[in-house]
């Protein structure tokens, strides 16, 4: 059966889930084998459905089961979204022709179709999401359930917008469904790896430099929005950053740094690392497609691509997932992208807004600090 070709990043199929099943009032339904239900499922945390195609379906066709499970679904009130996988695209099953007759989103999706961006991608443009004249107020994107600082970087975000005064328009991909069809005009990002493309994009939120050309634009866009608490809030958090990182400078050497992370994340953490703490950079493994940096980077998508790094680069840090963790030797370890295996994640942490950039130099410097003792 084709494989992802990322082994350590999700493939496609998952980023379609990721997308559909962060909005409220969507029945998603993941046409395809266990394992490709128990993997999404695992990883997001979110309530999906599943065919369970078996052995006896792969002979004699799926459109049995998948008829059964959308007619189980049909009387919730919800829309239903069916994902192909792999399965039914070996098959060669023509899945539309089953479903019609049936008010379904159909997203074919399987595996070997992309990485999980494409696949968020695609499900979301199949939404058709559109701008309403009459909202106000400025969009939310980059909320993928993928990435576990999404629901922190809303609740973060939002925080921000309500200081400046600023309307919430819709959260994209968390949200009710039907307000994909009542999008603001302008649109703010948490992680730029599932950018939605709706609206005239404002800027992004990870780190201090961001968040101010950020709110600066917002109140040029939006009447009546005010940026002067969110800048003086960030103007003293960043004191604080600066003051505990030359503390720690005071002490030990800068730290010699190894993120593997989305293209996005990579950056943010590779910015702060630079500007707050004099890290050397040694090296960036970005899981999806690089865009060019001033760092030194490669998409690094196998474990053992992974390990020659590390073991290349002898870092101090690694920054990471845990396969990172598991591969690191002595080296502290900051998890930023999942999985983020063996702990308990209740609190919503954001990497987005300012106390996301607070979050993100804490747990670096806890990490160093506890490698030092």
């Amino acid at each position: 059966m084709p494989e992802c070709d990322n082994p350590l990043w999700p493939c496609a199929m998952t980023g379609a889930a990721a997308c559909l099943a962060g909005f409220e009032g969507v029945a998603v339904v993941i046409h395809g084998s266990s394992g490709c239900y128990y993997y999404p499922t695992t990883l997001l945390h979110a309530p999906l459905h599943g065919t369970f195609i078996l052995e006896n379906d792969v002979i004699f066709g799926s459109e049995d089961r998948l008829l059964e499970v959308i007619g189980g679904l049909s009387g919730t009130g919800k829309r239903i979204a069916v994902i192909t996988t792999c399965v039914p695209a070996i098959l060669g099953e023509d899945i539309r022709s089953m479903l019609e007759g049936h008010n379904v989103i159909l997203v074919d999706s399987p595996g070997f179709s992309g990485d999980v961006e494409t696949g968020y991608s695609k499900a979301l443009a199949m939404l058709e999401p559109r701008l309403d004249p009459g909202a106000g107020g400025v969009n939310i994107d980059g909320a993928c359930l993928f990435d576990p600082f999404s629901g922190g970087n809303v609740h973060e975000v939002i925080r921000l917008f309500a200081m400046a005064s600023v309307p919430v328009g819709t959260v994209f991909c968390q949200d009710r469904l039907d307000r994909v069809y009542h999008a603001s005009a302008y649109t703010v990002g948490t992680n730029r790896d599932f950018a939605s493309g709706v609206g005239e994009y404002l800027g992004g939120t990870l780190g201090f430099d961001e968040i101010r050309a950020t709110f600066t634009k917002i109140v040029d866009k939006i009447d009546g929005s005010d940026s002067d608490l969110v800048l003086a809030e960030l103007e003293m958090q960043e004191e604080r950053v600066v003051r505990a990182c030359d503390k720690y400078l005071h002490r030990y050497d800068p730290p010699s740094v190894a993120i593997f992370a989305g293209y996005a994340y990579a950056m943010f953490a590779a910015r702060m690392l630079e500007q707050y703490l004099d890290a050397d950079i040694c090296c960036i493994g970005s899981r999806n497609r690089v865009n060019g940096s001033a760092y030194p980077i490669q998409e690094s998508g196998s474990l053992s691509q992974v390990r020659e790094l590390i073991q290349a680069h002898h870092p101090d840090l690694v920054i990471g997932s845990s396969f990172e963790r598991s591969i690191r030797g002595d080296a502290a370890f900051v998890g930023i992208i999942p999985p983020l295996r063996g702990s308990v994640r209740l609190f919503p942490i954001p990497l987005a807004g300012i106390n996301g950039t607070l979050a993100f130099v804490e747990l670096v410097l806890n990490a160093c600090m506890d490698r030092k003792t």
